[in-house]
């Protein structure tokens, strides 16, 4: 079992994973950019369970580690120190916030592939990244729940997504393996499966303001395994 997860990255999905690991009984290091002591109210919210750290030190703790930084920076990730290790890759590929790449663009890779080449001694395992911070909390259900959701993964790993895959469990979600990093392609903007299916229609004509509140108001639409495998394309594959 996974009993301290390493989270790189301290943004709205690191956070809202670092809420969720707490509440199930694992310990957390949250690391981002910007240094261990501008996680200091992130922490005191989320309790004892909770430290701050480096990216490097949250690589060393983490018996599996999430990053959740922008993909533009993800040659910034410790891969010595991830080396060995499952690494969930819960980055999205936003042009207008992480640059143009050109490899991306020509759609000869995914983005996790190209996280698991700069990652080399890891284990990727693509996940988290077609929900929403805000639902993936409201939306987290104990095993067994009728109105449980589930999540898509990707990896080239058996052990690496079997390690995933109890993580899901342990934070509220079933999980649909939809192939390997090749195949995640199916999870980025644009797609089915990204983010709105969790999140429902929203009303038409509202201005900026009103739709955020929407948003935050919203308690989501659960998404059970078998829509995701729709969603997907991955109907006919056993999860």
């Amino acid at each position: 079992m996974t009993r301290t997860v390493g989270i790189i990255g301290s943004g709205m999905i690191g956070g809202a994973l670092a809420r969720l690991a707490v509440a199930a009984g694992r310990d957390v290091v949250l690391a981002n950019s910007r240094g261990p002591e501008s996680l200091a109210p992130l922490v005191a919210d989320l309790g004892a369970r909770a430290r701050a750290a480096t990216p490097a030190e949250a690589a060393r703790a983490g018996d599996l580690v999430v990053a959740a930084v922008p993909l533009g920076v993800h040659t910034l990730l410790p891969a010595a120190e991830l080396a060995g290790l499952t690494v969930v890759d819960a980055m999205v590929y936003h042009p207008e916030r992480d640059g143009r790449i050109a490899e991306l663009d020509a759609g000869g890779i995914t983005s996790s592939e190209l996280v698991q080449r700069h990652l080399a001694g890891s284990r990727v395992v693509k996940t988290f990244a077609t929900i929403d911070f805000h639902h993936l909390v409201a939306l987290a259900r104990p095993a067994g729940a009728p109105d449980r959701s589930a999540l898509p993964l990707a990896g080239t790993d058996p052990t690496a997504k079997a390690e995933v895959v109890a993580l899901l469990d342990a934070l509220g979600y079933d999980a649909v393996d939809i192939g390997t990093l090749a195949d995640s392609g199916c999870l980025a903007p644009g797609t089915p499966a990204y983010v709105r299916p969790y999140m429902g229609d929203r009303p038409e004509w509202l201005d900026p303001e009103e739709t955020r509140r929407w948003f935050l108001a919203s308690r989501g639409v659960p998404v059970p395994a078998a829509r995701v495998r729709e969603l997907t394309g991955t109907a006919h594959r056993a999860s």
